[in-house]
């Protein structure tokens, strides 16, 4: 029963990061450009701050799960760790390669890619926690990789490398000083 409880969590919350990512994609703009909603929604309109907005959609939920569900926390943690992961990379890596054939972004694209993108996440995670029995060995380095990112998840709107997967492509700057205001 708790292995059934788990996949029904997961796959609903492929639905909840989706919904709560389009939530943080205008929750910025929305507060009027305040600094809790700085960290967590979208800043502009660069591939980072929409990773940023599904990440910490994603984390949300894994913090979620993990109140109401009976897992072993170290396996959680690294199946969660490698989901998030995963997420960033497929969203990150699928993104440009597509745009490199198309010259230019294609929204549906973008939304259908996510929505899949964090399916397959949520489902990686669940088969993770079920399926691998000595998956807590690896949640030291896990906590480092998550330390890692949320690190430069807090640090990057502010402080972006002037790289490409950081600006905007509306205004061009790079995180808060990428924000266009309309």
């Amino acid at each position: 029963m708790p292995n059934r409880k788990l996949i029904w969590s997961e796959l609903s919350g492929a639905v909840a990061v989706y919904a709560a990512a389009v939530f943080l994609h205008f929750a910025y703009a929305l507060s009027g450009g305040s600094a809790l909603w700085m960290v967590f929604g979208a800043v502009n309109e660069s591939v980072w701050e929409h990773v940023k907005i599904y990440s910490a959609a994603y984390t949300a939920w894994a913090l979620l799960q993990l109140c109401w569900l009976r897992v072993p926390f170290k396996s959680y943690v690294v199946a969660k760790c490698v989901g998030l992961y995963l997420l960033m990379g497929l969203m990150i890596g699928f993104f440009y390669a597509y745009t490199a054939f198309t010259g230019s972004p294609i929204l549906f694209v973008d939304i259908l890619s996510s929505v899949v993108f964090t399916i397959i996440s949520q489902t990686v995670s669940c088969l993770l926690t079920l399926k691998c029995r000595k998956l807590s060995e690896y949640y030291h380095p896990a906590l480092m990789l998550l330390l890692l990112y949320y690190l430069m998840f807090f640090s990057f709107t502010v402080f972006p490398p002037k790289l490409g997967l950081f600006r905007d492509p509306l205004g061009g700057g790079y995180g808060i000083a990428g924000l266009r205001v309309i």
